[in-house]
């Protein structure tokens, strides 16, 4: 969007430029005309009309050489052998093909530049030899200047291309980070809905299983219902508001939220904390992430089981350890039909502690199941 709307700013910036380079260049051509002719007239030709027609020529063509850059260029080149031919004041011919020639590059017609430079050259030197003027250090200075003229329109042009290509980079590298942000977006929300859903199929399954048997108990795995349905309507609004344009963007989980997770998650969860310290919100998230997944696993697999989180705040690394006493009731008749999961399971936990560098370690512990992750930290800056 930025680049679209800068672009007609740009368009209309070299429309209104090449008016005043045109005006420049007549200006300067006529000041040197005045002074040139002046200077040469025992041995010049005087200006006439038909000297100025040919010297208009040229700041005529630098106004149409963005419409038309080789017809233009020719037409300027064309219009100095004729004033030359004229025998009319050596200089003011010349400007207005350099600047042509030094914009053909500038603006990526290379080979024509140099093509139309070298027969510049030619048709300077077979002027002078024409009517007998080869003089070595004149024709020296002609190629010198037309030489030092093309090295530095290339010079311009590599700066230009720099130029263009820093911003096709910082366009590119601003796409990826979108697309990496929206990739972000997206599995953080597939983790939120996966895990509530889970919890939600769950604890219906267990209110179902109990209704009859254990009413008060049947009432809490509804609350538990109402508690993640709320979670997932919250978290699906967060993401549609960070979509539109302009909106604040809510605050990504973290560990800060630890306390809600457990306490919405329908188990018996003891939270541990081991020491403190500033955590990169990567880390923080993927951390955050491995906990709601594991309880979500603990609830599926292991109903009625003890679970305890533990986190450890080492000096070079955060260790992230949830544990469960294995299950105390068996599973609610439904709950074989959700063996799969959210679908990232422990691989996804696996993968989210890889992708920053970190372990994750999962398998059985005595009659439960244990996860455990590491996370390497950055030095702390005093």
């Amino acid at each position: 969007m930025r680049g679209a709307r800068c672009w007609p700013t740009l368009v209309l910036v070299r429309r209104t430029f090449d008016p005043y380079l045109a005006l420049i260049v007549a200006a300067v051509t006529m000041v040197v005309a005045r002074g040139a002719s002046w200077g040469q007239q025992d041995t010049r030709e005087a200006l006439d009309a038909y000297a100025y027609a040919l010297l208009w020529t040229g700041p005529v063509a630098v106004l149409l050489s963005r419409r038309f850059p080789l017809l233009t260029t020719a037409a300027a080149l064309a219009a100095c052998d004729l004033y030359l031919i004229g025998g009319y004041a050596y200089g003011p011919s010349f400007i207005s093909p350099a600047v042509l020639l030094f914009l053909l590059v500038t603006r990526g017609h290379r080979l024509m530049a140099w093509v139309m430079a070298g027969m510049t050259l030619v048709s300077f030197l077979s002027y002078a030899w024409l009517v007998g003027q080869l003089d070595f250090f004149h024709n020296v200075w002609i190629l010198t200047f037309i030489m030092l003229l093309m090295v530095l329109a290339e010079l311009v042009r590599i700066v230009k291309e720099r130029r263009a290509e820093r911003e096709r980079t910082a366009e590119e590298e601003a796409r990826r980070q979108a697309s990496e942000e929206r990739l972000t977006m997206a599995q953080e929300l597939h983790d939120v809905l996966a895990h509530n859903i889970s919890l939600i199929h769950v604890q219906a399954s267990t209110g179902l299983h109990l209704i009859d048997a254990n009413p008060e108990q049947a009432r809490t795995a509804l609350a538990t219902i109402k508690t993640a349905s709320k979670e997932v309507l919250g978290e699906m609004r967060s993401v549609l508001n960070v979509l539109r344009e302009g909106a604040p963007r809510s605050p990504t989980a973290g560990l800060d939220r630890l306390d809600e997770l457990v306490e919405r998650s329908g188990l018996t969860v003891t939270l541990k904390r081991v020491g403190s310290r500033p955590l990169p919100p990567q880390v923080e998230r993927a951390a955050y992430r491995i906990v709601q997944e594991s309880l979500t696993n603990a609830a599926r697999h292991a109903p009625g089981a003890d679970v305890g989180v533990r986190l450890e705040y080492a000096e070079k690394e955060l260790v992230v350890r949830v544990t469960d006493t294995g299950a105390t009731t068996p599973p609610a008749p439904s709950e074989s039909l959700s063996e799969s999961g959210s679908g990232n399971g422990i691989p996804g936990m696996r993968e989210r502690a890889a992708a920053l560098g970190g372990t994750l370690v999962a398998g059985p512990s005595g009659p439960g199941f244990q996860v455990e992750a590491r996370f390497p930290l950055p030095e702390e800056t005093s």
